[in-house]
């Protein structure tokens, strides 16, 4: 039952983060107050009023909750009575082994459940701006087209630049699939520990080859939205340098000065490659400076022509879009407050979390610690072993914040597990991946 003395919860944004929140919320017996700007104001992505729009695909991915973090991340959300996941079940159309939607039908059944709630009032404005210095508990999750007013607001208050250019994101790989029989851990010039990258040689031919590639792969068109926001000229896409010149790379990004190839001690490769580590576990490393605009197909398959990659696997690949994010590990605590203002909560991708699911996830958290607060009981952070207690923690200080970038959920970011088959050697492959998605939801139990 809902205690009439309790204060609402004001949730601005109405997408998939902010409608999840707002269930979380009443179905603790909390009321809220949903504010969402359309149709008053609409966006240059959504094209209906509707609460929940799907702008892009209508896939929340594999379903898999034996082998893929996504799946595993859908079977946490059902078990802690996700409104989203409920509705892409009830909604769901044919799609293989991934949840797919159809679109219209998912969206109107959100509304509907949020609507016919008793603790929800859902009302069409626009927040221009930092929510109502009296509303004393906000979560704010307007997604990467944050509306211009708000985005400066907040930048205002955090310091930190809420991106108003092409975000250029660069691929990061899963340590244990580098081959070290060709790639070394080393610094440039051995500053810092002397250690902290990953290098990759190239000689002048492969070097060649490898622009050859970038300069005919192919590019993913901007959508119509997105073609006036300029480039970040201090994150080109790595086939924009390219196009400036054959040896702008290796001159760039590449450069192979300060470093030394061990096995080949006297001699400085034409090209390296370096990855930085992208995150406190070790497991994710970032290819540093090769943001890009390439098909993902294209990127994997040119990557892979780099020595020490050609069996990698992805945590991420790269992708440019104007987007709108916080630095999160330097701007939200442990429980998605702003630091300095704490009535502030954010959720879903303004997060630094990337696709649907994932932007609900963090939406899910955000509804339940401020559900938490707000009936007097101290906001409990799900497990880190778990897929959204990975998410969590990945956005709030797993990551580097000098590097932070949006994250879909991958087995990258989870804590390592020591388990080992009956041979006695460590788990791999798809043996790992099940240890850890089966670690994962027996410690999502005693959370939800």
């Amino acid at each position: 039952m809902n205690d009439p003395t309790l204060s609402p919860v004001h949730v601005v944004g109405g997408g998939l983060a902010g409608c999840e929140a707002a269930w979380q919320l009443a179905r603790r017996g909390v009321p809220v107050v949903l504010h969402e700007m359309r149709p008053l104001r609409a966006t240059p992505a959504h094209v209906t009023a509707g609460l929940a729009e799907l702008v892009c695909s209508n896939s929340f991915r594999s379903d898999d909750a034996d082998y893929n973090a996504v799946g595993v991340l859908h079977a946490e959300m059902r078990r802690c009575d996700s409104l989203i996941l409920a509705m892409g079940d009830a909604h769901r159309v044919p799609a293989g082994g991934a949840l797919a939607v159809d679109r219209e039908a998912f969206s109107r059944g959100v509304q509907e459940a949020l609507a016919g709630h008793p603790f929800v009032e859902v009302v069409r404005e626009e927040i221009a701006g930092l929510p109502n210095p009296a509303w004393d508990s906000v979560i704010v999750a307007t997604g990467p087209l944050t509306s211009a007013p708000l985005a400066e607001a907040v930048r205002s208050l955090t310091g930190e630049d809420s991106l108003a250019f092409f975000d250029a994101i660069a691929p990061i790989v899963h340590k244990e699939t580098i081959d070290f029989d060709k790639a070394w851990f080393q610094s440039r010039y051995d500053k810092g520990d002397g250690a902290d990258y990953i290098n990759c040689a190239m000689e002048r031919d492969q070097y060649e080859a490898f622009v050859d590639a970038l300069l005919a792969a192919d590019k993913i068109a901007f959508h119509e939205w997105e073609k006036d926001t300029p480039y970040f000229d201090g994150c080109l896409p790595i086939e924009v340098m390219a196009e400036r010149g054959r040896d702008t790379l290796a001159f760039g990004p590449m450069k192979p000065v300060g470093l030394t190839d061990p096995r080949n001690p006297g001699r400085r490769p034409f090209a390296v490659v370096q990855l930085r580590q992208d995150n406190a576990l070790g497991t994710l490393y970032n290819m540093v400076g090769f943001q890009t605009k390439l098909k993902h197909g294209e990127q994997v398959r040119i990557f892979r022509t780099i020595p020490g990659l050609e069996r990698a696997e992805f945590a991420r690949l790269g992708g440019l879009h104007r987007n709108t994010f916080l630095n999160g590990p330097k701007v939200l605590d442990g429980t998605l407050r702003v630091r300095v203002e704490p009535r502030l909560r954010f959720a879903g991708q303004i997060t630094g979390c990337e696709g649907y699911v994932e932007s609900a996830a963090v939406g899910l958290m955000a509804g339940r610690f401020a559900a938490a607060e707000r009936l007097g009981q101290p906001p409990v952070p799900p497990p880190e072993t778990t897929a959204l207690g990975a998410i969590l923690r990945h956005i709030t200080g797993g990551a580097d914040a000098a590097t932070y970038q949006p994250m879909n959920v991958n087995f990258g970011l989870f804590p390592p597990i020591d388990a080992r088959n009956e041979r006695g050697r460590p788990l791999k492959g798809k043996e790992r991946k099940q240890a850890l998605a089966k670690r994962a939801l027996r410690d999502i139990g005693g959370w939800r």
